[in-house]
This record gives structure tokens, sequence and C-alpha cells, in this order.
């Protein structure tokens, strides 16, 4: 419903701002990463947004960068990850460092996050897991032929995430074929 805010920030307290967008003044959750992006704006923000609406409540957050709010949006779908988690995992681990961390199946550093167990460390990356490909897909994309690999690798029955994990892990070198990585893609899964 409301995609998206451009106006003055207004105020700012630890995880809100108040923006105003033409005389109406909206409180917008977020994290401490784009509290920092707006800190010292001279003009007019842009945050993407996300308007969560409940039986008692209706609940913006924002974010400057898309990737961000995607982050946030898909974060909030793993059981006991409440948007203010959501915003609190995303204010300790940066957008990369959060999915690869997931990626990686690191809950140590999740666990970091105020709030967020071993427990629930280990449930944010089993859950996420299946749920990042399309972002791993754009980083890949800039990669050449590896978009074409995991594709590959897909059509032989294995997650984008494990597809994508497996490309991550190898070296070869940049004028390598798709057939090749696909090859030493499957080397590096069958030893791990």
């Amino acid at each position: 419903m409301i995609a998206g805010l451009t106006g003055a920030v207004v105020g700012r307290s630890v995880d809100s701002l108040l923006i105003d967008v033409n005389g109406v003044i909206y409180r917008v959750g977020t994290s401490t990463t784009t509290l920092a992006e707006v800190a010292n704006a001279p003009g007019p923000v842009t945050v993407h947004t996300h308007l969560l609406v409940r039986e008692d409540q209706m609940a913006l957050f924002g974010f400057t960068s898309p990737d961000e709010l995607q982050l946030f949006q898909t974060l909030i779908t793993v059981t006991g990850v409440g948007p203010k988690l959501g915003c609190a995992i995303l204010s300790r681990l940066p957008v990369d460092q959060l999915r690869n961390a997931i990626h990686a199946g690191d809950a140590d550093l999740m666990a970091t996050v105020p709030g967020v167990g071993k427990k629930t460390a280990a449930r944010l990356i089993v859950d996420l897991r299946g749920k990042l490909p399309s972002m791993f897909a754009a980083s890949a994309a800039g990669r050449g032929g590896e978009d074409e690999a995991v594709e590959a690798l897909r059509s032989l029955g294995y997650t984008p995430s494990e597809a994508a994990e497996a490309l991550a892990g190898i070296s070869v070198e940049a004028s390598a074929t798709t057939e090749d990585r696909v090859l030493a893609a499957l080397q590096y899964l069958s030893s791990n």
C-alpha cells in the first residue's frame, strides 16, 4: 500500500525516523544502517517501506536500500521473528554480512544479535537458506556464466542456495567455460 516515502527527516530515535511528507509526519521503524545513512542527508530522503497491518496496529518500516527492505521482509516470515527483531538483526549485521552468515550457516555470528539465541539463529539459517536464492542470483549475474552454471546445477537437483554455495567455494579462471564451472562445483559438492 505504501511502497516508499520521500520527505524531510524531522526527528529520529534509536530505532525509527520521523519523516515529513507534505505536512504528514510518518514514524518509520528502521535499522541503524538506515539511520546512519540519513543522519547527514542535506535534503529529502527516500525510504523503501513495508506496511505491517495487524488487528491492533499499523506500523511502517523503511530502509534506504531495496536490498535491505527485501531482506527485512524475508526475515519477518521466519517464525518468532517480528519486525523489531528483524530491524535488530539488520542493525547488527549489514545486508552482505547477513547473507554470507546465512549462506555459510554461521549460527554463532547470528547469535551475536541481541534477542537471537542459538536456537533462533539455527532456525533463521534453516528457514532462510531456501528463501535467499533470488538475492544471491543478483550478485551471481554479474559474474559471467555463473547464472548458467547455477541453472545447470539446479537441473541436476541442487537447490539454488546449494548451487550458489558450490560456485562460491570453487576457484576457476575467469575464462573458464560453464561446463568447467559445473564440473568444479560438482566436485566441491561431492567433497563437502
